[in-house]
């Protein structure tokens, strides 16, 4: 269990102020000019030396992923972009930094920036998130007035940082669909390559950093890499924000260390699972995205990216959906099928087409009303989506269909043999006119 010295959202429940004076007597701005000092390369081999993993899900290094920003400018400018349009469902733990402790990301923004040469940051925040706009807002605004980003600032290195209010797009959170949005135009994923660090935004080198994977970057160059290395587990190190939601009895997000089991994680912070960790069902560990796991495979689970790589699902976001035995797990698969057709945004054809028709076929499964052999068939499908598209929306729709049949193939078959032993109603004879 993470201890209190080594949290760094230490305002994550917002019991204490979020401006700029309470922010820099809880550790914030503090030594950011010595920081900048050290030198671009620098503080890029501190982030890698950390083992900082994304945040934002696919879990990628982010000291490498900077390291592809170009070190010699082409006489365009370099831009990092951070994506704070959190809309994957259960996930809701980048809010609560931008609206509790605004300054831990103002300032890793910075940072981040510096290290790859750019001069002028965005943050895309999710369009419903109004009262976190208006918080970030007055934050940067504070940063402002205090000299503290800016043109001549007093950490050396000149720094505009942009807030962008979204419409409420899920596909904007994907990152080249994120920066066509940013630019003013539809948000629709880009082809790769080009990829962003060569062509982002505006044609320019950019990098896309989720809020989370911005905001431990201060702590991390504050405390050295070894501290935060020494969190966690080998390739999955640090801290993170897991988001508890469903069946349990107290919903939370927390801040823990990377690969803690999944029933502590549940039991010790978001009191249990409703009726007794014996009542669960299933988890969805990573967001609506991944892959659901029965309650079989939760008891000693290490919720960390590669543990459940290994289970065929993902930490994802770490927005951890807990699913006692009163759910109907058909129709919750379902009603994340539906969500993913809504939100594709139609570019390619398999998603399109592929997203309409898988969440049909699982509505008929919820009633009972398919065949056996349709369960293969919307398997098949799956496959045939996943992998295929230019984004991986694709692959988020047909991931937890796949899930749903890998464990409760059993259920589906229950349903359907169910429907099939109910009694054919005598059709009522009606007088000819």
């Amino acid at each position: 269990m993470l201890e209190d010295k080594d949290r760094i959202f230490t305002n994550l429940y917002g019991f204490l102020d979020w401006r700029l004076k309470a922010a820099r007597a809880r550790g914030a701005w503090d030594g950011t000019k010595a920081i900048l000092e050290r030198g671009h390369e620098a503080v890029i081999e501190e982030v890698k030396a950390s083992g900082l993993r994304g945040r934002g899900g696919a879990g990628f290094p982010t000291g490498l992923k900077w390291s592809f920003m170009p070190k010699q400018s082409d006489g365009r400018p370099n831009y990092v972009v951070i994506n704070a349009d959190e809309s994957e469902p259960g996930t809701c733990k980048d809010r609560d930094i931008m609206r509790h402790d605004p300054h831990l990301l103002i300032e890793g923004a910075l940072i981040a920036s510096f290290a790859m040469r750019a001069h002028t940051s965005y943050i895309y925040i999710r369009g419903e998130f109004i009262a976190e706009r208006e918080v970030l807002q007055a934050a940067i605004d504070e940063a402002y007035d205090a000299k503290l980003i800016g043109k001549n600032n007093i950490n050396g290195w000149d720094f505009d940082l942009y807030l962008c209010h979204g419409a409420g797009a899920y596909i904007c959170g994907e990152e080249t669909a994120l920066l066509e949005s940013l630019e003013g135009k539809k948000g629709m994923p880009r082809l790769k390559p080009p990829f962003p660090a060569n062509v982002g935004l505006y044609g320019a080198p950019t990098t896309v950093n989720n809020v989370e994977s911005i905001a431990v970057v201060p702590d991390i160059m504050r405390r050295g890499a070894t501290w935060f290395a020494s969190l966690g587990k080998p390739n999955n190190t640090g801290t993170k924000l897991f988001c508890i939601s469903g069946h349990v009895n107290e919903p939370c997000n927390v801040e823990e260390e990377m690969g803690i089991p999944l029933r502590e994680l549940v039991d010790k912070h978001a009191g249990g699972v409703r009726g007794g960790w014996d009542n669960l069902l299933a988890v969805i560990p990573g967001g609506s995205s991944v892959p659901c796991i029965p309650a079989s495979e939760c008891e000693n689970l290490p919720m960390d990216f590669d543990s459940l790589k290994t289970l065929k699902t993902g930490l994802g976001t770490a927005a951890v959906i807990v699913m006692d035995k009163s759910t109907d797990i058909i129709r919750a698969i379902a009603r994340l099928s539906y969500f993913y057709k809504h939100e594709s945004c139609g570019q390619c054809t398999p998603c399109r087409e592929g997203t309409g028709w898988m969440w049909r076929v699982l509505e008929r499964m919820a009633k009972g009303e398919a065949e056996k052999a349709e369960i293969d068939m919307l398997l098949s499908v799956s496959y045939q989506i996943e992998g295929h598209t230019i984004c991986a929306l694709g692959d988020a729709a047909a991931w937890p269909v796949q899930g749903l049949i890998r464990h409760f193939r059993h259920v589906i078959e229950a349903r359907i043999d169910a429907r099939a032993a109910e009694p054919i109603a005598p059709s009522v004879p009606v007088a000819a006119e």
